[in-house]
């Protein structure tokens, strides 16, 4: 019967590790640094961070419409859940049906397309509502 007598190699590994020897064409790092490069760097860093944070503030308008946009079209599905609830028990909905007529008519607009399709869809669905009760 044979055994096993461990995994891998059975002779030792060598060293990978190779000591740089001056002028054999590795990487180095230049003994002095110009003031006047790292100057250039840090002007050219500042130019690039600006102009992310002038990008972030443009989009950043758009991203508080679409969440307003978000906002009263949760609004308008959580009323119209209200007025079927009160429809199912018989209640009186008039409340509701005047919440919906605001909520119709003042739609604030998405910059998002989807999120603006999404949005008419529901207003769609109010303004059915409203029709059918001659509102």
């Amino acid at each position: 019967m044979t055994g096993i007598d461990g995994i891998g190699r059975t002779t030792p590994a060598r060293s990978s590790v190779r000591t740089a020897r001056p002028g054999s064409g590795g990487f180095a790092v230049p003994a002095e640094s110009s003031a006047t490069g790292h100057a250039g760097a840090t002007t050219q860093t500042e130019a690039v961070a600006l102009s992310s944070m002038l990008t972030l503030q443009e989009f950043g308008g758009d991203a508080a419409a679409d969440r307003e946009a978000c906002r009263h079209g949760e609004d308008m599905l959580s009323t119209l859940a209200e007025l079927q609830r009160a429809l199912l028990g018989g209640a009186d909905t008039v409340e509701t049906m005047q919440r919906l007529a605001a909520l119709a008519a003042a739609v604030p607009r998405a910059a998002d397309p989807r999120l603006a399709a999404m949005v008419s869809a529901i207003i769609l669905r109010v303004r059915v509502e409203l029709a059918r009760r001659g509102i």
